[in-house]
């Protein structure tokens, strides 16, 4: 997304205006995503994806048509069913929503852009509402905008206090991991919320076997990764060379060093118990939201004996994860950073660890429906 807004900056800037395409919402298979922009030139070429095909051909013509003839933002319902999906060779049947917002001037959307841009690079989170569907008889503005800062201050208003209010305590929780949300208000209005903050960080407390199999993992999966382990033989560039940062001190020496918020991701896997506690406490004292320590359950129970008599709230033990991953009988380095990598997902996009296959009943309704139509044999 940074591209899009580099892009719309640039063009602005040079008085050409902009329409900036984002998926708001989508029901059931779509080819993309809430969140997803399409950046649409006056010159008609584009900039980002909205996941390709018919859909974004369609609403490529429409914000290009907007440009043509100006107008404000619209918001816009697509159906996606099976015959528009043969076309592209896509295997959908969901509906996507989307808004198509042209931008005219610089002055405004500069200021937003440049401080999501800043949040991006290590600022304070921020976010943004859009107004897709005002409530009846309210007067609301499609594509009003409210601009929200860590803390609850905000800028620009959806048309109501009350919307206003919702979106920003929404908006906090979003900015923690610059997530994305559409949201149905009790009035009948409607309207996006995107947060923005750091890419996802990952700051791994010990350099053995497990933590040299989660470095590349995390890495493919877009954290930066922090590695720190008292030892220099296991804190080096070449031993860890897809880190991006690697700090030869205790961890609770290096965790001040390192640039923790909350959307960073701390694991406790150093060479015993005695270090493990303090590096956990550590961990525990920063404001990361995830973190985890990898060992036994025995284990666990002793060290958080240690915590709760160094005064740690509990509150703040009940939130730690450990043992550390998802139950999936991980044995060797590699399983256990599989399984450590995948509950560090599931904490950061939502989900609930839980299997996605089809249940039994819809197996058998598909097995019924294809004896169904199958032609009649001799």
């Amino acid at each position: 997304m940074k591209e899009v807004f580099h892009g719309a900056v640039d063009e602005l800037g040079d008085e050409r205006p902009v329409v900036v395409a984002t998926v708001v919402h989508t029901k059931g298979s779509t080819p993309q995503k809430p969140g997803a922009k399409l950046l649409v030139r006056n010159d008609g070429s584009g900039l980002g994806t909205l996941g390709g095909g018919c859909v974004e051909g369609d609403i490529w013509f429409a914000a290009s048509q907007l440009l043509k003839r100006g107008g404000s933002a619209e918001y816009r319902e697509y159906h996606l069913n099976e015959d528009l999906a043969a076309q592209d060779g896509l295997v959908c049947g969901g509906t996507m929503y989307f808004l198509i917002d042209p931008v005219y001037e610089l002055a405004r959307y500069e200021s937003y852009a440049r401080r999501i841009d800043a949040a991006y690079e290590g600022g304070a989170p921020v976010a943004m509402a859009s107004l897709l569907k005002p409530a009846a008889g309210s007067g609301q503005r499609v594509g009003a905008r409210l601009f929200v800062h860590e803390g609850g201050f905000t800028e620009g208003t959806l048309g109501d206090p009350a919307l206003d209010r919702g979106a920003s305590e929404k908006a906090q929780e979003l900015m923690v991991h610059g997530r994305c949300e559409f949201v149905e208000a009790a009035d009948g209005a409607e309207y996006f919320i995107e947060a923005y903050t750091t890419p996802p960080r990952l700051v791994v407390c010990g350099g053995g076997h497990v933590s040299k199999a989660i470095a590349p993992l995390a890495k493919t999966l877009g954290f930066d990764v922090f590695i720190t382990d008292d030892r220099e033989e296991f804190a080096n560039s070449e031993r860890f060379p897809e880190a991006d940062r690697v700090v030869a001190l205790r961890p609770e020496d290096a965790l001040p060093k390192l640039p923790i918020n909350a959307n960073t991701f701390i694991i406790v896997a150093t060479r015993g118990h005695r270090y493990d506690n303090v590096a956990l406490e550590a961990a525990a004292r920063t404001p990361a939201k995830y973190v985890g320590l990898m060992g036994s359950r025995r284990k666990t129970i002793l060290i958080y004996e240690d915590l709760v008599r160094s005064g740690l709230p509990v509150e703040r033990i009940r939130e730690i994860r450990s043992p550390i991953g998802l139950d999936i009988h991980a044995r060797t380095p590699q399983e256990i950073a599989v399984s450590i990598m995948a509950e560090a997902l599931m904490f950061r996009l939502g989900g609930t660890g839980l299997p996605m296959k089809l249940d039994s009943h819809r197996i058998d309704r598909i097995v019924d429906k294809a004896r169904e139509s199958a032609p009649a044999t001799a």
